[in-house]
């Protein structure tokens, strides 16, 4: 069992934030997921019909992360929050990216929502897991590029476990060590908003819907929700 929790300076910062934590244990990521399939069907046709758009940065959902990034000086024109940055690349070049059953499930809920999520295979994640500040003495290797290290700046949001840092900048982008894979077998995946007053109900709706396409191909599938008054949960 892995710990996760909402540090209070992060709660103090960012009042209103809500962030679901699905986990699904058991994961089954070598057979077919025809739901998850149809769903990223769906939204590149909706997207082709321009029957939708993915939210871009004049959004209110884009736009908060925008501001919480230059809170802690990152341009969020630069490094871009996760949804941002797929939204942006969806609507550029009218397909998502097809890299695994568990990862393209938590990309389509995430675009389809405009709210930023990511995945952390908990085999791979040591100890507990804190939502705080960096102290600047952190470590990160990014996805995909396996011989680099980054050092997150003071006060920049992180993901970090006793060991190294698992998403920069809140939910940027992910490590390389703890990246999910078809044979990823225990994750946890998490959707953020730093606003639940006005879209609580958007994110509560997004765990759902992620849940409901792990569910076919898990053992298990829980949903908890990490805010200033509930700061913990246990995946």
């Amino acid at each position: 069992m892995t710990v996760f929790r909402l540090a209070p300076a992060v709660a103090e910062a960012f009042p209103d934030t809500l962030i679901a934590l699905v986990t699904a244990t058991g994961l089954r990521g070598h057979e077919a997921w025809p739901d998850t399939a149809a769903a990223m069907d769906d939204l590149e046709h909706q997207l082709a019909d321009g029957a939708w758009q993915p939210a871009d940065e004049t959004d209110p959902r884009i736009e908060a992360w925008h501001t919480a990034y230059r809170s802690f000086g990152t341009n969020p024109r630069r490094i871009r929050p996760s949804v941002d940055a797929l939204g942006r690349r969806f609507a550029k070049k009218g397909t998502l990216p097809r890299i695994n059953p568990a990862v393209d499930s938590y990309n389509s809920v995430s675009v389809r929502h405009g709210l930023p999520a990511g995945a952390f295979d908990l085999d791979h994640v040591t100890g507990e897991v804190d939502i705080r500040p960096a102290d600047g003495t952190e470590s990160f290797t990014p996805l995909g590029e396996p011989d680099t290290v980054e050092n997150p700046k003071p006060g920049e949001i992180i993901y970090a476990d006793a060991d190294i840092v698992l998403t920069r900048h809140w939910n940027h982008r992910d490590a390389h060590q703890t990246c999910v894979t078809k044979d990823s077998t225990r994750v946890a995946f998490v959707l953020e908003t730093l606003h639940a007053t006005r879209d609580g109900h958007l994110l509560k709706t997004a765990a759902v819907e992620l849940r409901d396409l792990l569910a076919a191909h898990t053992e298990q599938t829980t949903i908890h929700y990490l805010s200033a008054a509930q700061p913990e949960a246990t995946a």
